[in-house]
């Protein structure tokens, strides 16, 4: 249980330092901190039952996706400004650090499979938010289609 609770802390303090870093509005900040720490859950959750790291990223980052969706909707402020701070624990720069290093010291295999991973995951990221945001996308416009189509049988009705 503290494991779960350093884990949650941790990404919602990653995330929220990063928004401080790149200015995003204050009353945002609570809310990017926990875009981020949702995204490290599933992240961290989906490895924990033993998924790979590249399918983790990808549920992390719908949930980065879902959770800055509904904050820009509640705090009436751009889904970038959730998005980027979120997706800070997702990516892989320590294994991007391992493959640049094990190529300088001349550990090629070692590197070869580290930069892999890391372009996986990096991939995994944006595949999810691409598929978060076409999801979004067809929800608007499937309530706006509904609203137009309420208001036009109001209009025969009368």
């Amino acid at each position: 249980m503290t494991n779960l609770l350093i884990q949650f802390s941790f990404s919602f303090l990653a995330s929220a330092a990063y928004a401080i870093i790149t200015n995003v509005p204050r009353r945002s900040l609570i809310a990017c901190g926990l875009s981020g720490a949702s995204g490290w859950m599933f992240y961290w959750f989906a490895v924990q039952l033993g998924a790979n790291a590249a399918l983790g990223s990808l549920l992390g980052a719908l949930s980065v996706a879902a959770v800055s969706f509904i904050c820009s909707r509640k705090l009436k402020l751009p889904v970038t400004i959730f998005n980027i701070p979120g997706m800070v624990p997702l990516v892989p720069g320590g294994l991007a650090y391992q493959a640049v290093r094990n190529l300088v010291i001349g550990n090629y295999e070692t590197a070869v499979y580290s930069a892999v991973q890391a372009i996986m995951i990096a991939g995994a990221i944006a595949l999810g938010l691409v598929l978060s945001e076409v999801l979004n996308h067809n929800i608007r416009n499937f309530r706006e289609k509904r609203d137009i189509v309420s208001l036009i049988r109001k209009k025969e009705e009368k």
